[in-house]
């Protein structure tokens, strides 16, 4: 019969279901294993196969996990809360929830469709009340121990939108949604203390498992350096300068201090009103408007065109005594270190671009240690010898760090001391689609936690969601469910109306898994410690920073209340590579659907009008209209396939191409396994074990590469193993080991052949297959046979020859004599199992 996956996969997905197969139960007799997956934004859109990549690889590992008898808990949930909810609901007038309850559907029915081995009893949804309460709940933990507090910030607005807007919303100075340009807007936020944490999130990255490059990521987000703070007296400035002002710099390099040659504030900095003189006010005030149409992230930019305006003012350089001129530029941030740096044009390259521009000078105080000369036109950035520099010359740079710090410490001038790139987190958001933050203000006592007993604090049902105007969160529109009491004195107070950020839900949830039906606590100690830490961690690459850094952060705080025992929260993490697929876009700008193409010749042409498209290869997206539905996949070839594929593209951490031509490949493969055993007779079985080594190193290779999610090796040691049992015939052990080597990844197909090879219940509850070590290494081997290193003739003989014999064997292959004619052989060297090299 041939397999029909239209009929066999919903029976085996509903006798799962019934069962209650992927339940997890805690066996303390058995070692744990939890698998996690970064759970998903439930958008309208549905699944596209590039969701599915990192599910189908976490699966596969949980199942094998299973069969090797461990306690695995692999659970999914919902990241509910975010902005294009509520986005849609303004343009819509459909509540927000109505469409997130929607898209869970849709994406559950999805997740079901591919097979994949969620226990759904542990499901979580961050915006469901239950949830919500401990998640503010630990905002209340964080506030209880100053790490959540109220400061005024400078954010991006859209006076169109009338919001706030992320840096990421920024592009190019303008609203992302809008095109209106944006403003810098100092506002209310709440804040949370990361950066005291700062030094714990940067050792704490040797305790994990996780790909360099996101390691280096995290790192360079905190960005801890060494170095000194400097102080800078002002010595000329404007009407409002008080005539003491001092600017604090912080430098990696204080033995270049010599060399600064100006001083560069954030066009925000507080001190440029005071001390820019008349006569450049309106040249500042004019860059301080246009700095404010930047973001952050633009400001930075260091490929970016050098601006600044001149404040008129002077500062004294504290060892040179020189004056300096103080200047203003967007590419120093107000919110960063302190705001302000000392410019060294000679050995600092962006230094040195600004002051080429600005005609300021130039000054080396660092010469190669080698005596070389540095490259024209470039700062000399390295460590070196100190020149021009008084006190410092001809130090090597470490002794002319260490000296001058002792200086300035000596005049109340600096001190070594450490910088971080890292800033406290911004933690609310002016929308209405998010967790309420647990505080009231109340005129007598402040900002008030509500207690713990009256949480959840949850949205009101409104009708519209529109922005105020004000840059508060629509909720402040909404008096009812503002105006409260204080838990305090019982007297009149405000809710708090900014809501968190959708990054909070996603800082605990593989916490909630663990407990999630838990009224009384967040979680348990015991279940806790039965589970954490998570074994297996598998996301986008593209939370490799805000996310994981976060989740971190709020671990840690948990750590230290007692209520988690373990310091990191991930234990090992990999990320699945992209998934590539074709895009088409029009001279407008405008992407479209495949359907809506057509190949004429090399080329690409729209169906109607006929239109030469522009073809490009893209990550999946909704925005370019080249996501590849799963549920197009299943319906044509079987969720098998589609698993199978998946991992056998391409190395999973690396890009690869969607490629719906080669989706056959896996088809075949998957119809041999099911002729195999379809045709597999017992009274024609080899009368010998012919696959007897084959099986076992198969079912190593296979072992292998799943401990390491190379599974894309593993599938093409199996379709070798497959092509041997179709040409010689398999024996019952052959389909054994191949059906349980396959099933992790094809498990419908899986379950159908063990039930037809007369097995009962489920493949899943099966042991993994074993090796034996000495049946993986062949008993005949061929070795290369060399004369002076170059190749001469091969050798088949067996694995355990002795060398003497060996050495007999090869000096008599024919084509060896030949080379061997007139020449004294000296020595005959033999590498086991590989190579016979005769020296003469």
């Amino acid at each position: 019969m041939p397999y029909d996956h239209r009929s066999i996969e919903p029976k085996w997905q509903a006798r799962w279901r019934e069962s209650k197969l992927h339940k997890t139960t805690f066996d303390p007799q058995r070692p744990k294993f939890y698998a996690l997956d970064m759970f998903p934004y439930p958008s309208g859109a549905g699944l596209h196969v590039g969701h599915c990549e990192g599910y189908t690889a976490t699966d596969i590992i949980t199942r094998w996990k299973r069969m090797q008898g461990f306690n695995v808990l692999h659970p999914m949930g919902w990241d509910a809360f975010g902005l294009p909810a509520e986005n849609y609901a303004i343009k819509t007038g459909i509540h927000p929830r109505v469409t997130t309850e929607k898209a869970i559907a849709n994406f559950r029915r999805q997740i079901d469709s591919v097979g994949f081995a969620y226990d759904w009893d542990r499901e979580v949804n961050t915006t469901d009340p239950g949830y919500v309460k401990w998640t503010q709940w630990i905002f209340l933990q964080l506030f209880k121990q100053g790490l959540a507090y109220e400061g005024t910030v400078p954010i991006n607005w859209c006076p169109s939108c009338k919001t706030g807007l992320a840096n990421e919303e920024v592009a190019q100075g303008r609203c992302d949604r809008c095109g209106t340009g944006v403003e810098r807007k100092d506002m209310r936020q709440w804040l949370l203390r990361i950066t005291r944490y700062a030094d714990r999130l940067l050792e704490d990255l040797t305790l994990v498992d996780w790909p360099e490059s996101t390691l280096a990521m995290q790192r360079n987000w905190i960005g801890r350096s060494d170095g000194a703070e400097v102080v800078f007296r002002v010595a000329e400035g404007g009407e409002g300068w008080a005539g003491s002002e001092d600017i604090k710099v912080f430098t990696t390099r204080p033995d270049t201090l010599y060399g600064a040659t100006y001083v560069v504030l954030g066009p925000e900095h507080p001190l440029v009103e005071r001390i820019t003189t008349p006569d450049q006010r309106e040249v500042v005030r004019a860059y301080q408007g246009a700095a404010r149409k930047k973001s952050d992230l633009e400001r930075t930019d260091l490929s970016k065109d050098k601006t600044g305006a001149f404040t008129g003012a002077y500062a004294l350089n504290p060892v040179s005594g020189e004056k300096t001129p103080i200047w203003i530029a967007d590419y120093v941030l107000a919110a960063y270190g302190t705001g302000a740096i000392m410019a060294v044009p000679a050995h600092d390259q962006r230094d040195y671009e600004f002051a080429t521009k600005f005609g300021l000078p130039i000054k080396q105080v660092v010469r190669p240690a080698d005596g070389s000369t540095p490259e024209a036109g470039k700062a000399f950035c390295d460590e070196g010898v100190a020149v021009n520099s008084g006190m410092l010359d001809g130090l090597p740079t470490p002794e002319a760090k260490n000296k001058i710090n002792a200086y300035l410490q000596s005049k109340n001038s600096g001190r070594a001391t450490v910088s971080y790139r890292l800033r406290d987190w911004v933690f609310s958001r002016q929308r209405y689609w998010g967790e309420p933050i647990p505080i009231v203000h109340c005129q007598s006592h402040g900002a008030v936690p509500v207690p713990e007993s009256a949480l959840p604090v949850t949205l009101p049902e409104v009708e519209r969601y529109e922005p105020t105007g004000t840059g508060e969160s629509p909720l402040a529109g909404i008096a009812a469910w503002v105006q409260t009491t204080c838990p305090t004195c019982g007297g009149p107070a405000k809710r708090e109306t900014n809501t968190m950020p959708q990054w909070a839900g996603s800082c605990w949830y593989y916490l909630r898994y663990l407990d999630a039906h838990n009224a009384k606590v967040a979680w348990s100690p015991e279940v806790e410690k039965q589970w954490q830490p998570v074994d297996l961690y598998v996301g986008g690459a593209e939370h490799a920073v805000l996310h994981l850094l976060y989740a971190r952060f709020w671990h840690k705080v948990l750590f230290d209340l007692g209520y988690v025992s373990t310091k990191e929260p991930f234990k090992k993490l990999r990320h699945q590579g992209t998934v590539l697929a074709f895009s088409y876009q029009d001279a407008m700008g405008r992407y479209h659907e495949p359907g809506e193409v057509e190949l004429r010749g090399d080329d690409v042409f729209l169906k109607e009008g006929g239109e030469k498209l522009k073809v490009s290869v893209e990550k999946m997206a909704k925005s370019m209209l080249n996501g590849i539905n799963p549920d197009d996949v299943v319906a044509q070839y079987g969720a098998d396939v589609l698993r199978l594929y998946e991992m056998f593209m391409g190395e999973f951490e690396l890009p690869k191409p969607w490629d719906p031509r080669a989706i056959e490949g896996c088809a075949r493969f998957l119809k041999r396994v099911w002729r195999l055993v379809e045709e597999w007779n017992p009274d024609k079985a080899p009368a010998d074990d012919p696959h007897l080594r084959l099986r076992h190193k198969t079912i190593k290779k296979v072992s292998h590469d799943l401990e390491r999610m190379a599974f894309n090796t593993a599938i093409a040691a199996m379709m070798e193993y497959v092509n041997e049992l179709v040409g010689k015939g398999a024996q019952r052990d052959d389909l054994f080991a191949l059906i349980k080597l396959v099933g992790p990844f094809a498990p419908h197909l899986g379950d159908e052949a063990w039930e037809k090879l007369g097995e009962k219940g489920f493949l899943l509850e099966a042991a993994w297959p074993v090796f034996d070590p000495a049946l993986t290494v062949d008993a005949i081997v061929t070795l290369a046979i060399q004369i002076n290193g170059k190749m001469r003739g091969s050798l088949e003989i067996a694995r355990d020859t002795a060398e003497d014999e060996l050495r007999k064997q090869a000096l008599a292959v024919p084509n060896v004599i030949k080379h061997l004619e007139g020449r004294a052989v000296r020595k005959v060297i033999v590498v086991p199992g590989r190579i016979v090299n005769i020296v003469v």
